[in-house]
């Protein structure tokens, strides 16, 4: 099960704050998601990762979808992006929001940090922990977001296409 919380944060800041603990970095990402219309509290994504030259395939349950922060998860890499959605679009599916971002990914133990400067949105850190033990890794992710000077008030329980949809319906 993967567990995370996202959090609403200044890019520069939380970049410094997560290096600040020792946190190795992994990998820079450019994700181009396309999010498929399918009924919450299921999720169907294709990622492009242009800057790695890979994309894969997602489908996200989520296990509480008040809260977004418990996803069951499969994602199978696929070998061609624009393929890969011609073949959802003939099953008919439709596109239902693009998310740009750069992702800045960290790892600190079993914790793992997803630092995005979102495109038209901001700053996001998800703290992410997969493991069995539902409870542990919530303790584990909050003792990691309070190091980080994060609190229940930065967290951003929506998801990014739905924030795509607020700012789309503002124009």
């Amino acid at each position: 099960m993967e567990i995370e919380v996202k959090f609403r944060v200044d890019f520069n800041s939380a970049r410094r704050a997560i290096e600040s603990l020792g946190a190795t970095f992994i990998r820079e990402e450019i994700q181009e998601d396309v999010y498929l219309s399918v009924p919450l509290p299921e999720l169907l994504r294709v990622r492009r990762i242009s800057n790695l030259n890979r994309s894969f395939m997602t489908y996200k349950r989520i296990a509480d979808p008040g809260r977004n922060e418990e996803f069951d998860e499969v994602e199978v890499e696929v070998g061609d992006f624009e393929t890969t959605l011609e073949i959802l679009r003939r099953l008919g599916f439709k596109e239902d929001v693009w998310v740009k971002k750069r992702r800045l990914v960290y790892r600190l133990g079993k914790v793992t940090f997803e630092l995005s400067e979102v495109e038209g949105l901001g700053g996001f850190l998800d703290i992410e922990v997969i493991s069995d033990d539902i409870d542990e890794a919530k303790r584990k992710i909050w003792d990691t977001a309070r190091k980080l000077g994060l609190s229940e008030k930065d967290v951003e329980p929506r998801l990014y296409q739905e924030l795509i949809r607020e700012m789309e319906k503002k124009k």
